[in-house]
């Protein structure tokens, strides 16, 4: 599993955004990833999904 981010600009994060083993590690059953990043001063709307 991974976190794919919709709305949201990646900047300097977008290792982190992404197909699992091509641009982000995948999240391994009972594993945990803390995803940090700035969201600036971005507006509009935003969704994720896994």
């Amino acid at each position: 599993t991974t976190v794919h981010w919709h709305g949201m600009l990646q900047r300097e994060s977008t290792h982190m955004d992404g197909v699992p083993g091509v641009t982000q590690c995948p999240i391994l059953p009972g594993g945990s990833f803390t995803h940090t990043f700035s969201v600036g001063n971005q507006s509009g709307t935003f969704w994720y999904h896994s």
